[in-house]
């Protein structure tokens, strides 16, 4: 990043704050809210006023913390429909409501009724006043008291928030779903520094979104994640999302590697070494920036991109193993004649997998290691795995052989994929009943892996044309497979085959013509 940091002129430090503090008048003498915003009509806390919502019941009081999650404080009555009307509405603030953000203040006519020791004790309050002490001014030093506190507990929940999102996403730190998580965690750190922010995009060049690689341009900005108004508008380009001046700050960033702060809205460049940098943008301030917070930002920007890059370096590595497993298994396609057979394969597992609710991580890995399903049929004859008919006893035991010969060639491997791929390719010819090759096994015994890529496999030898037989019409398919419900095929995988079969047949439609 270069030392040119482009900032709006200010001479002061003051933190200058926007927008407004609600405050909740629950009282049933309707002279009181009258008094109560009198007395705090021109009060103004940094840089933000009040906004009065009032509430003339218990009951009333309810509904609006129902409604509003953002009560910064509330002024409370014990005594309205009943005695202890006010001391259900704290409880039901702090434990039906679940909300212990909220500043409640009580204010009490009668003091005897509701002892201060007994209420203080029982109750999770953070004041109790008599109304008749409350002046103008002690009321003004109550409420900026419990202003303060608000804000304070606020920007911890919002790092307690980010802190969680960090946390979670470094368990698995090295995968593009965790990458969001981390980045999105972070930017929610610095908003919860600044004191909170409305929008936050956070825009790079990387090939990150869900569009086709070929529609992206390495030379233009796209969205990696975002909140407020830019969440959901991942691989939207950057002139697509932001607009006006906006659009000229965030150009300016770009180019000059630079921070751009106007009043409601700040870019900043983030600096990479390995690749084009990326752009951190945030609106809706709701405060002016200190010093301080300008030097939180610089070393964000200086920082953020490095657990970027790292992550797409690793991300390289591991599209390239996909490529490698991907052409080997197209490589046998190209001898038994079942073109496109890998690309189905992991589609339809895919789609099973999801339907299983499989993990994220394990529906990553079968997904890359079923294309090895078949790696034992390199050493058997394309003449035995061609021949139309029946095969002859030596011929059945040399294809069933290549199970185990499949699993023998990728077991010694440490690494969990080629574990996986080796497990799929030795028992993805196991039946349910235990009838299967090559050990017997049966039910659960069997790998989950195994049992979707078995139906898989099955699904989609009958459902295409080969080089050596005509495709089967989807009714005879199914007709087969439901018939094997239990006895070849996991019972569990045959209703999800079921009822996922209309997006299989579309990605048959698209990647077998013929079928």
């Amino acid at each position: 990043m270069s030392d040119e940091i482009l900032f709006a002129e200010d001479t002061e430090e003051e933190v200058e704050w926007h927008g407004k503090w609600k405050v909740l008048i629950v009282d049933d003498e309707p002279e009181v809210h009258a008094v109560t915003k009198l007395a705090l009509g021109d009060f103004v806390f940094q840089d933000k006023d009040l906004e009065f919502i009032s509430a003339f019941d218990g009951e009333e009081a309810k509904k609006v913390f129902l409604e509003h999650d953002d009560i910064a404080v509330v002024l409370l009555d014990v005594v309205m429909e009943t005695d202890d009307a006010g001391l259900k509405v704290a409880d039901f603030i702090r434990n039906d409501a679940d909300n212990h953000f909220t500043r409640i203040i009580l204010r009490t006519g009668q003091p005897g009724q509701a002892p201060e020791r007994d209420v203080i004790i029982n109750y999770d309050i953070n004041d109790y006043k008599s109304k008749t002490e409350l002046t103008a001014q002690k009321l003004f030093t109550v409420v900026i008291s419990a202003l303060r506190s608000y804000r304070d507990i606020i920007v911890i929940e919002e790092n307690r928030q980010g802190l969680e999102k960090i946390i979670s996403a470094s368990a698995d730190l090295f995968s593009i779903h965790s990458l969001e998580s981390f980045i999105e965690g972070i930017v929610q750190q610095l908003a919860s520094l600044l004191g909170g922010t409305r929008d936050t995009a956070y825009l790079t060049s990387a090939v990150v979104g869900p569009k086709p690689i070929e529609q992206y341009n390495s030379s233009e900005l796209y969205v990696f994640t975002g909140r407020g108004e830019y969440e959901n508008k991942e691989g939207n380009r950057l002139e697509e999302v932001i607009s006006g001046r906006e659009l000229i700050s965030c150009q300016q960033a770009y180019a000059n590697k630079s921070m751009v702060y106007e009043d409601e809205y700040l870019v900043v460049y983030c600096d990479s070494k390995i690749k084009k940098g990326s752009l951190l943008y945030m609106s809706g301030l709701p405060r002016k920036l200190t010093a301080t917070d300008k030097h939180l930002i610089e070393i964000f920007s200086q920082n953020v991109q490095i657990a970027f890059d790292n992550v797409l370096l690793n991300k390289d590595i591991e599209d390239t193993q996909k490529e490698v497993i991907e052409r080997l298994a197209d490589s046998l396609e190209e001898n038994f004649g079942s073109e496109n057979h890998t690309k189905r394969m992991i589609k339809i597992c895919e789609v099973l997998g999801k339907a299983a609710n499989l993990s994220k991580q394990d529906l990553k890995t079968l997904c890359l290691a079923v294309p090895l399903h078949d790696i034992g049929k390199i050493r058997i004859s394309d003449r035995i795995m061609l021949k139309p008919g029946n095969l002859d006893n030596e011929e059945m035991i040399k294809v069933r052989n290549h199970a185990e010969i499949g699993y023998n060639l990728l077991r010694d491997s440490n690494r969990p994929l080629i574990k996986a791929a080796a497990l799929i390719a030795r028992d993805h010819h196991e039946y349910w009943n235990g009838k299967g090759y090559p050990r017997g096994k049966s039910g659960e015994g069997i790998h989950i892996f195994c049992r979707i890529a078995s139906i898989a496999d099955a699904f989609d030898a009958m459902r295409t044309k080969r080089s050596y037989k005509e495709a089967w019409p989807l009714e005879k398919v199914m007709e087969v497979i439901v018939a094997e419900k239990g006895q070849q095929f996991d019972p569990k995988m045959v209703e999800l085959l079921q009822e996922n079969i209309d997006e299989i047949e579309g990605i048959m439609q698209s990647l077998c013509g013929d079928s």
